[in-house]
Formats: structure tokens, C-alpha cells, sequence
């Protein structure tokens, strides 16, 4: 990728080169791996085995990041958690996925970003101490993942004064401090899914989306094109299933547990400035916290709850009352300014695909999805279809290591070891690279060494500088890039996963109009050539 911000050689999406993809894959040839999901472990598996030199399909009924992908917190944690309940694997793994991400493959997408976890008349001083002794077993786990001092830096003790500078909205009475933590921050998790699957398909990937696996073997895939209806079958030597929650779905014998995890979104401006996210604890827990997380768009997220979803599986979950009122409530716990209902312009929840393995029916089994295990598996059913579940989206790529691993191993296809821990995404570069770069910061961002091409649409054609929307930065020339490069199909790939617009409903009924005036003969072209 060059600095005059031309797109990676094979790495553009379109309708076009969907329809010319979904041809090929169904015109009676055999591949090496077909993948099914494209979240993103899929997104990553697939890239994992292009990258090995594999001849790879990947489809979804939907769109790149449709499920959970899109419904997380935008963090890359480190495993702190996990070293609470003796995961010690797990936390550690968590650790290098982070450096990876921040240093190798996506620094573009990925940065650090400072936590306080204030010390009010709530948290008692054993409390306190426990959260330190915490926050420095997670920074001894950044040291034992070799990621850098300058990536993350240390964790430190906050007087009142430094405290309510980095979180003015806290309420002063009783704050007699606070605790400042860093962890890795997305820019946006479902540009990450969407940055794999561009960089899978600049290796070869037949990346497709609107593509509905109907039934699933180790010999391939019946499959619905969901924009004409018709069926065909794609043949493949080796079958990886990374449907996430939906994984049970389509293969006998896996028990997923969906825990939802429910997020609020506000306008920066109802709770002020906030310089560093915040960690608020909740009340009668040991180790759990709501996460208050500002945005760069005048958004400010807060989440997220963690609550069994029992019966079918929804394509996108609905938000209970409960959870808003729940995350309220935390919030109300230490801010000054009292939130409203009224002041909660969205929300969203995510089912997060937890493996159940518990004994059916055993009495006494973990009511609690905060108690299941984040570690992911990868199981082969009894006729060879490989299911990756579990996981946490910070693990995405050893997930897909893991699971390309399997099929390679267990289907004798020739490939070499897995190199994406060294290999960067469309739009990486070191961060003196991405300094350099002459495009706004907030492009840069979102699109790394891409972003200069971005903003010359922007340059070219005055309409497509413009926002989208008042009060929010996404411009003209960012929804035409998702069309031309980034596989966007229709209003609603551009406005709730190319971009976030969509997570205030108000946001997404005004940017329609603007979508349809901007980019609408483009979507309209796309239609035709399909």
C-alpha cells in the first residue's frame, strides 16, 4: 500500500466482483477451505488459509460483521479478567492477541486508551487495593506478551485533583481518587472484520456476502444467493463452520450459550468532557465493571451487561428495558450530572457465543454466563466438519490459526504454518508511517495509508466532503469508498456497519436521504450488475 493511498492490488470488494466470485465458486470446481461466517474469526480464518496459499470461499447469509462482531465494546483487552478466575491461559493468550494487533497487524485500527476506575464512598479501600494489585498483574501479562512500555503504559494511582481532570463528570463528594489502566481501543470493530476481509480477498479469498449456507458438509455447501434466490452447491475439500452463535444451526451436537451484552449510547455533550474512559464497579460484584467508553464521533458507549439469552437465536437482539435501566443506574453511581432515559439516543446488544459444557440437565450447572469459560474451541463433528466457537473478539486470529490448523491437519491439505501474526492488514503501517500521512487524523483511523485516497474523493467533489449527518463527521466520499472497495451492498451495510450512523436511530432516518442522493446510483448499478 503506497502513501498516495491507491487500494492494495486484489484487495477491493464490490458487487461486481461478488457476482464474478460467486461464479466461480459455484461453477463445479473444488476449493481448499470453505469458511461460513464471516465475523470475525471467520473473516480471520479465511484470511489465514488464503495467506497459506489455500484456495479459499467464504460466505455469510449476511453481511461482513452482521452477528456479534459489531455488538462489542470496541476494546482489545488484555485478559485482566481472566486472571481473577485463574485463566491464566486464557488471560495470557488475550495479552498477545492485543500486542499483535496494536503493533504489528492493525495499528491503524487499534490504540491505547486510559481508564479510571474511581475510588468513591462505594469502592472500600480492601476493594481498591484488590483493583490495584489488578491493574499490575494486567501490566506484568502486557510484559510477558513483550508488547512495548510506549504501546501501553503503566498503570498509576490518581489523586482527586488528577482524577476529576481526567473524568470531569465525576461527582466530587466522597472521590478520594482514582485508578488510571490502559487497554487496547478499536476504532470501530466492524471496520476490523471488514479490514480482514479485504485483506483475505488481496490473497485470493472468494469473500461473499448475502450467501446463505443451507446445509453443511465435509465436502462443501448447499447455498442460497439471498439476492435472487437461487441455489447452488460450493465444493471444498475442507469445511470450517464459524457461524458464532449460530454455529449450532448448522452442525449437530455444538451447544452454544448466548450471553447478551447490552451497551447504551449518549451524546458526549449530556455527561461532558470525558479525557479517558471510566471503569465503574458494580455493586456486589468482585470483578465486574461498566465500562464508560467516549467516541471520536460525539458518541459516548456504556456497557455492558452479561445475561443469558434463552430460546432462538435473533439476527439482531432486541434491547431490554432492564439492561438500560440497569446500566443507568451504574452510571448514576458516581457521575455528577444526573443520565435520563431520555438521554439514551440508542442502544445495542451483542450475543456473545459462549461454548456450553455443561452436562445437559445436570443439576447445579453455572446459571451465570459471567461464569463460562472465554476459551474458544475448535470441534470436527462425526463427518469432518470443523466448528471454531467461543473466543472473545481480541483472540480472532489465533481462533483462526487454530481452526485452519484443524482442517489443514485433519483433511491432509498442503499449507504451510500460520503467518498472520506478522501480517498487516489493508491500511497498516508503523505509526511514524501513519503520522506521516497527509489526511485528517479521524481517516487515519479508520482507513490508515487508505486514507488519502478517501479524503481526494472528498477533494474532487465538494458534495462529498460534506457530513452525512449534522453533528457527525462521516462524510459523502466515506460511503462511496464502502461501495466501490469495501463490498457495501445497500443502505443498510453503509449506515450500521461501514460506518456506525446507524447506532442512533434519529442519525440513521436523517443520513438516508443523504446516502440515497450521494451514493444511490452507485447502489443502483451494483443491483444491476448482479
Amino acid at each position: 500500500m503506497s502513501l498516495t493511498g491507491t487500494p492494495a492490488a486484489g484487495a477491493s470488494l464490490s458487487a461486481t466482483r461478488r457476482t464474478r466470485d460467486l461464479t466461480e465458486a459455484t461453477d463445479g470446481r473444488v476449493v481448499d477451505v470453505l469458511v461460513v461466517g464471516l465475523g470475525a474469526t471467520g473473516a480471520g480464518a479465511a484470511l489465514d488459509a488464503a495467506a497459506r496459499g489455500l484456495d479459499v470461499v467464504a460466505v455469510d447469509a449476511h453481511d461482513l460483521a452482521f452477528g456479534t462482531s459489531r455488538w462489542s465494546s470496541k476494546l482489545i483487552h488484555g485478559g485482566l479478567r481472566y486472571l481473577a478466575s485463574a485463566q491464566f491461559d486464557v488471560a495470557h493468550e488475550s495479552a498477545v492477541e492485543r500486542g499483535v494487533l496494536m503493533e504489528r497487524t492493525a495499528p491503524h485500527l487499534v490504540r491505547a486508551q486510559p481508564f479510571v476506575l474511581p475510588l468513591t464512598g462505594l469502592v472500600s479501600r480492601g476493594q481498591a487495593a484488590l483493583a490495584w494489585a489488578g491493574f499490575r498483574a494486567g501490566d506484568a501479562l502486557r510484559m510477558s506478551a513483550r508488547t512495548a512500555r510506549a504501546t501501553l503504559p503503566a498503570p498509576r494511582r490518581l489523586s482527586p485533583v488528577e482524577t476529576r481532570h481526567l473524568a470531569p463528570a465525576l461527582r466530587p463528594a466522597e472521590l478520594r481518587g482514582g485508578l488510571l489502566s490502559w487497554d487496547g481501543r478499536l476504532t470501530d470493530d466492524a471496520r476490523l472484520v471488514t479490514a480482514l476481509a479485504r485483506t483475505a480477498a488481496a490473497r485470493g479469498a472468494r469473500v461473499l456476502t448475502r450467501v446463505r449456507a443451507l446445509e453443511l458438509s465435509a465436502s462443501g455447501a448447499r447455498i442460497r444467493d439471498e439476492l435472487t434466490g437461487e441455489e447452488g452447491e460450493i465444493r471444498a475439500r475442507a469445511v470450517i463452520n464459524a457461524s458464532g452463535v449460530w454455529a449450532g444451526d448448522l452442525v449437530e451436537g455444538i451447544r452454544v450459550r448466548p450471553s447478551r451484552g447490552t451497551h447504551i449510547v449518549l451524546r458526549s455533550q449530556d455527561i461532558g468532557p470525558l479525557p479517558a474512559g471510566l471503569h465503574i464497579p458494580i455493586p456486589g460484584e468482585t470483578n465486574r465493571f461498566v465500562l464508560v467508553l467516549p467516541q471520536d464521533d460525539g458518541r459516548v458507549y456504556v456497557g455492558l451487561t452479561d445475561e443469558p439469552l434463552d430460546g432462538p437465536v435473533p439476527d439482531v437482539p432486541e434491547v431490554p428495558e432492564t439492561d438500560i435501566g440497569f446500566l443507568l443506574d451504574v452510571l448514576g453511581s458516581v457521575l455528577d450530572v444526573p443520565v435520563r432515559r431520555s438521554d439514551v439516543v440508542g442502544a445495542f446488544a451483542g450475543l456473545r457465543p459462549l461454548l456450553d459444557t455443561t452436562p445437559t440437565g445436570q443439576p447445579g450447572a453455572a446459571s451465570r454466563t459471567a461464569d463460562i469459560s472465554r476459551r474458544h474451541a475448535v470441534l470436527t463433528s462425526p463427518d469432518g466438519v470443523v466448528s471454531v466457537v467461543g473466543g472473545k473478539l481480541t483472540t480472532y486470529r489465533r481462533m483462526a490459526e487454530d481452526a485452519v490448523n484443524a482442517v489443514v491437519d485433519a483433511r491432509g491439505l498442503t499449507a504451510g504454518p500460520s503467518p498472520t501474526a506478522t501480517l498487516p492488514l489493508v491500511g497498516a503501517a508503523a505509526p511514524r508511517t501513519l503520522a506521516a500521512i497527509r489526511a485528517p487524523r479521524r481517516l487515519v483511523q479508520r482507513y490508515g495509508t487508505e486514507a488519502p485516497v478517501v479524503h481526494a474523493l472528498a477533494e474532487r467533489d465538494p458534495r462529498l466532503g460534506e457530513p452525512v449527518v449534522s453533528g457527525h463527521a462521516v462524510t459523502g466520499a466515506e460511503l462511496l469508498w464502502a461501495v466501490r472497495h469495501e463490498g457495501a451492498l445497500d443502505e443498510a451495510d453503509l449506515l450500521d456497519r461501514r460506518t456506525r450512523i446507524g447506532l442512533v436511530p434519529a442519525d440513521r432516518a436523517e443520513a438516508l436521504k443523504a446516502v440515497r442522493e450521494l451514493v444511490g446510483e452507485t447502489l443502483g448499478a451494483g443491483s444491476r450488475g448482479r
